[in-house]
């Protein structure tokens, strides 16, 4: 159940430009589910709303979550000049998580681009908790950069084998994500992504054409971050028993989908 609490800082640094990796003490470490999020909350009392980022790691040993997230404002901006040993209140955990459960003894394909490469590695990172038995068979990341700033690469690597894009071709095969895969003859019973939009399109696409599993995880600009003001709906296939139309929320029923239930026309 998510709560409201006051973290520590253990570290934060820059690991690529205006990209910032935070690491906090929090004491729901045990409850964080692969392709969570958190919200962080400003000290500054003009700026009410939270700010949702993604866990990027959770060592629940250490009871610590690690952010991973892109200066885009001045909430983000105020949360970047956080030191050792400053405090922030945050709210977690939040959403729902990928279901690893689903892919024992599968081939699994993680699909980042963009900021939405720290939850994949989340998800790995949560593969390597479970007990053999129920480990997938493989897994592999396909990672989307802008250019050659590939913050969290070699960490991705460590972990299992990686298809890299770049929209400028500075580095891996120039294109998408898919083209990466293409180019690797990339191989999937199972597809976890999180991503732009358009990303997400096509690979909804090209998991329907395969026969391939699917789940996606959404970006959508949040307010309340509690699933009661509406401000970050997303189309659906289905209607929502919420608010009776073709949408859903995704800080509460998301962020994570199953494609086929998204609109993403």
């Amino acid at each position: 159940m998510k709560r409201k609490e006051t973290a520590r800082v253990i570290s934060q640094n820059e690991i690529a430009a205006g990209i910032m990796s935070l690491r906090l003490a929090v004491t729901f470490t045990d409850e964080m589910k692969a392709g969570q999020f958190v919200s962080l909350f400003s000290k500054d009392g003009s700026r009410l709303l939270p700010r949702p980022i993604s866990v990027c790691e959770t060592n629940r040993e250490e009871g610590t979550i690690r952010l991973v997230y892109r200066i885009a404002g001045t909430g983000t901006k105020e949360f970047s000049m956080l030191q050792p040993g400053d405090t922030v209140e945050v709210l977690g955990p939040q959403g729902n998580g990928f279901p690893l459960e689903e892919c024992t003894g599968r081939r699994v394909l993680l699909i980042g681009g963009g900021i939405g490469i720290p939850p994949m590695l989340s998800c790995a990172k949560g593969f390597a908790e479970l007990p053999e038995e129920k480990r997938p068979a493989a897994v592999a990341f396909a990672a989307g950069y802008r250019s050659d700033d590939t913050y969290l690469l070699e960490e991705l690597q460590e972990q299992a084998p990686v298809y890299v894009s770049s929209d400028d071709g500075a580095i891996g095969t120039h294109g998408t994500v898919l083209d990466a895969m293409k180019a690797n003859n990339a191989e999937a019973d199972v597809i976890f992504a999180c991503g732009p939009k358009p990303m997400l399109r096509a690979l909804k696409a090209y998991a329907q054409e395969n026969g391939i599993d699917c789940w996606l995880s959404m970006e959508e600009r949040m307010a309340c971050g509690v699933g009661v003001c509406l401000g970050c709906v997303t189309k659906t296939a289905e209607t929502d028993g919420h608010s009776h139309v073709k949408n859903a929320r995704v800080c509460c029923d998301g962020p994570v989908f199953r494609a086929e239930k998204l609109d993403l026309s």
